[in-house]
């Protein structure tokens, strides 16, 4: 356990720690922060090494520490001695399942099957900043981002955000952004390194706009760098220290370790919107998957029903696919629907529609607000496409020999939420009547010649 100067225990709320928050990138790991815990044990935390698959847990009676926390050969004061002895003496050591042991036990599904509402960058980020203000107490304080999109390689050519801050004039910040080469924030931004000045009306760095602007007396100022990963993205500052005249060494060190929960919130941000990324995506195509595909559709009935809309569903299969594979190999046949992936998502990106890979060469384009009619029409313009154009034309990323293959179609189905469904049906019902009406219009076009498309209970159609 942390001794203080004299050799005492320095105290820490009884309750289950864990120093290591921003190792598990857990959603809640900014806001784990143990509570009244003291700065200098923040500050030792933050450079300990994690252990692995060992938790170790205070006790509601005494505060303890780990034994390789005693140090051999010293003979500490009396009262330290037996703080350590103590201390060591009641340290509770949990163990756990070996990683592969645990496995079984997350084989569940979620009550839910929908994909979880995305992780909440302004409340992470939010209560960052109030936690670092109550360890390091000020009149004002905030967080600044650069654009991902328009950022340079030149860090001094960028822009940074305010994107949360909090005093007396926080409300004329949010959204305003500042050059990076200019003030405090942007020399730390610039340089990569934390910065703090007892005078900012005489410091060289300082830019003085926003005071004069909003009539406040920036006095003391310190400003910590942001990383993702090695890469500088912004900058957490706090202005006019409480207390004390100027902000200290550990105030840095202090925000600092807030400054990476800022950078662990923002990854965990990022992770957990390119796992639901990858979770709806085919593998090959880069299309929505089946497994999403019935969640978007359910969600789609569900605004048609509501907004009073019509809603299309197309199932489309390629004709005889199987003998490119049989003749050119799966690879051409991969490159193949990549490329036929390619054609539905051009086709379909302008008119708010999106296209699923089904499974095998088959695939599903779910329409909202358009018509029987306009549904026909795109199924047509579909058809028409993969007839004229050559595949495999070029070296592709799967089939690396170009094979300039040629005369390829499809067979359409088509079904729609007015023409084919009443009002009452339910949004699960709905979906699945829609998908094995538009399923069985497809069969339709195939067993009529291929090359076509069918309407769900209607003549046959090809147009061209």
């Amino acid at each position: 356990m942390p001794l203080d100067g004299r050799g005492a225990a320095v105290a820490i709320s009884p309750q289950p720690l864990d120093p290591f928050p921003t190792l598990r990138g857990e959603r809640d790991a900014p806001t784990r922060l143990p509570g009244r815990v003291s700065r200098r044990v923040v500050a030792q935390l933050a450079a300990r090494k994690p252990v692995s698959r060992r938790f170790w847990y205070l006790s509601e009676s005494k505060h303890v520490m780990p034994k390789s926390q005693l140090t051999p050969g010293r003979t500490p004061s009396s009262s330290a001695a037996t703080a350590q002895e103590s201390a060591a003496e009641s340290m509770i050591e949990i163990q756990c399942l070996e990683p592969h042991d645990l496995e079984r036990f997350l084989q569940r599904r979620r009550a839910n099957p929908y994909f979880p509402r995305e992780l909440n960058l302004a409340e992470n980020l939010l209560e960052v900043l109030r936690r670092a203000n109550e360890f390091v107490p000020s009149s004002a304080g905030s967080i600044l981002l650069d654009d991902p999109a328009q950022k340079r390689k030149s860090r001094d050519s960028n822009q940074l955000t305010f994107i949360a801050a909090f005093g007396d004039k926080a409300e004329n910040l949010l959204g305003r952004a500042i050059q990076a080469d200019s003030g405090i924030a942007g020399h730390v931004y610039t340089s990569g390194c934390a910065y703090s000045t007892a005078d900012a009306s005489k410091d060289r760095h300082f830019y003085g706009g926003f005071d004069e602007e909003t009539e406040y007396t920036t006095r003391t100022l310190v400003a910590i760098p942001i990383r993702i990963e090695e890469e500088v993205c912004g900058v957490l500052e706090l202005i006019n220290r409480h207390e004390k005249p100027d902000y200290t060494a550990e105030d840095l060190n202090l925000l600092e370790i807030f400054a990476g929960y800022i950078s662990i919130s923002i990854q965990n941000v990022l992770d957990g919107r390119q796992a639901q990324e990858i979770a709806k995506r085919d593998n090959l195509t880069g299309l929505f998957n089946d497994r999403y595909l019935h969640i978007a559709l359910t969600r789609a009935v569900i605004r048609a029903k509501e907004e009073n809309e019509d809603l299309a569903v197309l199932f489309l299969d390629l004709d005889f696919f199987k003998r490119v594979n049989d003749t050119h190999g799966h690879l051409a046949g991969s490159q193949v629907l990549q490329e036929v992936g390619g054609i539905l998502r051009d086709r379909v990106e302008d008119l708010g529609a999106f296209p699923a890979r089904y499974g095998g060469d088959e695939f599903v384009v779910v329409a909202p607000q358009v018509s029987l009619e306009g549904a026909v029409d795109l199924a047509e313009e579909i058809r028409s496409s993969i007839v004229e154009s050559m595949f495999c034309e070029a070296p592709g990323e799967i089939q690396q020999e170009p094979l300039h293959l040629k005369g390829l179609t499809c067979s359409v189905g088509v079904a729609t939420f007015r023409r084919h469904l009443g009002e009452t049906t339910s949004a699960d019902d709905a979906k699945s009547t829609l998908l094995r009406l538009a399923d069985s219009a497809m069969y339709v076009a195939k067993e009529t010649g291929r090359n076509r498309t069918a309407v769900a209970g209607e003549p046959v159609r090809r147009r061209r």
